[in-house]
């Protein structure tokens, strides 16, 4: 794909068109491997499509500029997702799609970030990128430079001790440049979120901790649009936080009909009609 500028990327193709194309990049990653985790590529297809061609400022072809917003991925686990998303975004080539997970590819099955352009994390244990999303956003306000952090989380970190530890310390610093967004898919490897720790009304904790909260239909890029909007146009000094609420492998019917999903076993058979079924949703 041709590099393209801010402007230009978010005109080009609807950001409905660009969800699909991100599902559709990752499921032909996974086929490549015979697995990864789909569902919750699928999931925040929308989410990242949002932020890579509405929200976020960058240059697909100097990944490293330092003007740019930076995006955080916490859940490493996630990372086929990211990939997608950087090929769609132009930052990686999308002829290397077919190496994902092998020996020595830049895309490997588990995030690591010196391995991957327009990766600023590496992913493993959970509950890590929020804290260094407030590291990143007082850093950057320190410097004056006016890039914004955005760090994509699941659910599950929620039941970790250091998110809320970054969630104090980011109200106490007030960091209006960091705009966190939670996947709440409502999936664990042990089964629903809501039965471990997360519960009740989410937004209203992060608002309890000094954050300006909104909560959105996860799997509505125009929701999600609107939301960042309002994340970047509001006028005080909270931390923002949006609460996705998404469903796992949306875009794939029968795959969305499995229960526990964390980690969805699609059969090899199974890889052509979950594209024939994507297909069948593909925006006009």
């Amino acid at each position: 794909m041709t590099p393209l500028d801010n402007a230009s990327r978010r005109q080009s193709l609807s950001l409905e068109a660009r969800a699909w194309n991100i599902r559709r990049k990752a499921l032909l990653m996974g086929e490549v491997q015979g697995q990864g985790y789909i569902g919750q590529a699928l999931d925040v297809a929308d989410i990242l499509a949002a932020v890579f061609f509405h929200a976020l400022e960058y240059r697909a072809e100097e990944p490293g500029w330092e003007g740019r917003d930076r995006f955080l991925l916490s859940v490493g686990h996630y990372a086929i997702a990211l990939y997608a998303a950087l090929m769609e975004a132009g930052i990686l080539p999308e002829d290397e799609l077919g190496t994902y997970g092998m020996d020595g590819s830049r895309l490997p099955m588990s995030g690591m970030a010196s391995c991957t352009p327009g990766m600023e994390i590496s992913g493993g244990s959970l509950g890590q990128g929020l804290g260094i999303g407030v590291g990143m956003a007082l850093a950057l306000k320190r410097k004056r430079n006016p890039g914004r952090v955005y760090n994509l989380m699941s659910d599950g970190e929620l039941g970790e001790g250091s998110t809320w530890e970054a969630v104090m310390s980011a109200a106490q610093w007030k960091l209006d440049n960091l705009v966190c967004i939670v996947d709440f898919n409502d999936q664990q490897a042990d089964g629903p979120t809501r039965a471990a720790l997360a519960g009740g009304d989410e937004a209203a904790k992060w608002a309890a901790f000094g954050w300006h909260a909104q909560t959105v239909d996860g799997n509505d890029v125009t929701a999600i649009a609107d939301a960042l909007d309002a994340a970047r146009n509001l006028q005080d000094e909270k931390p923002r936080v949006i609460i996705a609420n998404t469903t796992l492998c949306r875009g794939v019917d029968f795959l969305e009909l499995r229960e526990r999903a964390h980690f969805v076993h699609v059969a090899p058979e199974e890889w052509c009609k979950a594209l024939a079924a994507l297909e069948e949703g593909r925006p006009v």
